[in-house]
């Protein structure tokens, strides 16, 4: 769970202050108007988005409003598209971003059908999701620390058969996960503190910090879970992270620092760096 300080910034907020008053109607024209005025810089999708979305007139000037005053457009509509699929996503809780899709592919790509797979940080649930349907028969759990995630979660991984759990990295895992785990996908928090400030208001605003705050040089929780990785993955196993592209040679670092055979890999399009640490077999 993140947001790269290093990539290029998300389309910009809405502002909250001196909008102009709601559509006199809401043809998707005057919905267009109106989130473009707020700032919303892909105002025609949004508005045909809304309009979809919403079960009625009122329900939908509803939504344009929330739009308009600074919530997430995922927010707004309950769900995020990613990796060709809808995840619901709660009010507060870290929206799925599209470069975190190079992570899923990568972990899917170690992955084999009836892996035992672990998505940690998980937020909404979105990488055990993408996991457990691309493996199939798949032995799936998340866990998270925020417990608005964890309900979140819970409404897209318990459908597919997996478990989610509450807690502190893996403190938060059932014991009998020790040595077991095939792939092990930590979406970290990874901006340094001092950058948060940085982030689009959609993120800062919106989101729970514990989601984004890596610490003083945003390695902090990488470094943790890095540490005891190698406790908890199979012979063979992998972990996985997203950083930036900065970061990456100290988190490489960090990976090798926790026993585990390191490397990365970078996706030009989708400005996305993973971080890939192999336990050896035997």
């Amino acid at each position: 769970m993140q947001d790269s300080f290093s990539t290029p910034p998300r389309p910009a907020s809405p502002a909250s202050a001196e909008q102009p008053p709601p559509p006199p109607s809401l043809s998707e024209s005057a919905v267009a108007d109106r989130l473009r005025a707020a700032g919303c810089v892909f105002a025609e999708d949004e508005a045909r988005l809304l309009i979809s979305a919403a079960a009625g007139a009122g329900e939908l000037r509803d939504m344009v409003e929330r739009r308009a005053g600074g919530l997430p457009l995922e927010h707004v509509v309950g769900w995020a598209e990613f990796a060709g699929r809808r995840i619901a996503v709660d009010p507060g809780v870290f929206v799925p971003r599209r470069r975190t899709e190079f992570l899923a592919g990568q972990a899917v790509a170690h992955g084999r059908p009836g892996a035992v797979v672990v998505d940690l940080c998980c937020g909404s649930g979105a990488l055990g999701v993408v996991l457990a349907e691309a493996l199939g028969a798949a032995e799936l759990h998340a866990a998270d620390l925020d417990p608005a995630a964890v309900r979140c979660a819970r409404r897209n991984v318990l459908p597919l058969g997996g478990r989610v759990y509450e807690g502190d990295l893996f403190a938060a895992l059932p014991p009998d996960l020790r040595g077991r785990i095939d792939v092990l996908a930590a979406n970290v928090p990874y901006v340094p503190t001092g950058s948060v400030a940085l982030l689009p208001a959609e993120a800062r605003d919106h989101e729970a910090l514990i989601a984004l705050d890596g610490g003083p040089d945003g390695l902090d929780t990488m470094r943790r879970v890095a540490a005891e990785a190698r406790y908890w993955l199979a012979p063979g196993g992998v972990l996985l992270f997203e950083s930036s592209r900065q970061q990456a040679p100290q988190a490489l670092e960090i990976v090798t620092a926790g026993g585990l055979d390191a490397r990365s890999v970078t996706d030009e399009d989708q400005y996305a760096t993973v971080l890939i640490g192999t336990k050896r077999a035997g």
